[in-house]
């Protein structure tokens, strides 16, 4: 169990930097954002590669704060009904989601998402619009998001099991000092 919690200890550690530095490229895009209103209102002028970076960053940020958002218990909960609920079963809600619903879903977005990232690369898909950019980048990020949300779930499931288990304390609880 102490190498299967080093391992979760690894993943949170890369999503944790990852997320964090992800928070950089909010700033970027809005940067961008408003250098495109600017141009566009104020000489009357437009990108489109500027407007496309937007939406790149943003996608950027989204997926890749996925994990990020899994390891900080961000993610959206039933809480009317969760928070009735005893932590143990929480725990074990926890782990069958997970392993049915969370595991199934990544595998099958990285599996549909590598060939079409792929076929973008090789080709050197480009945006249909008149100055785009190539699309391959934020096709990658379909990938990048979903493999860093499936390492971190497989952290969760080995902290959950663990937790159930009685081999460590939830990291919920021992932030908030309650039981």
């Amino acid at each position: 169990m102490q190498a299967l919690l080093q391992v979760s200890r690894v993943i949170d550690a890369t999503n944790r930097v990852i997320g964090q530095a992800a928070y950089w490229l909010v700033l970027v895009t809005v940067l961008i954002s408003a250098g495109n209103a600017l141009v566009r209102y104020g000489l009357n002028t437009s990108s489109n590669a500027w407007l496309e970076v937007q939406w790149y960053l943003f996608s950027a940020v989204f997926m890749l704060c996925a994990g990020y958002t899994l390891l900080n218990n961000e993610h959206i909960r039933i809480d009317i009904v969760n928070s009735h609920l005893e932590k143990r079963t929480r725990d074990w809600i926890d782990v069958v989601g997970h392993v049915f619903f969370l595991f199934p879903l990544c595998v099958m977005f990285l599996v549909e998402g590598w060939p079409y990232f792929w076929m973008a690369f090789v080709s050197g898909e480009m945006s249909g619009n008149a100055g785009g950019l190539i699309r391959w980048p934020v096709k990658l990020m379909i990938v990048l998001g979903f493999a860093l949300l499936l390492l971190q779930g497989i952290s969760e499931l080995i902290k959950r099991v663990a937790i159930i288990r009685g081999a460590i304390q939830d990291p919920a609880t021992a932030k908030s000092g309650s039981h």
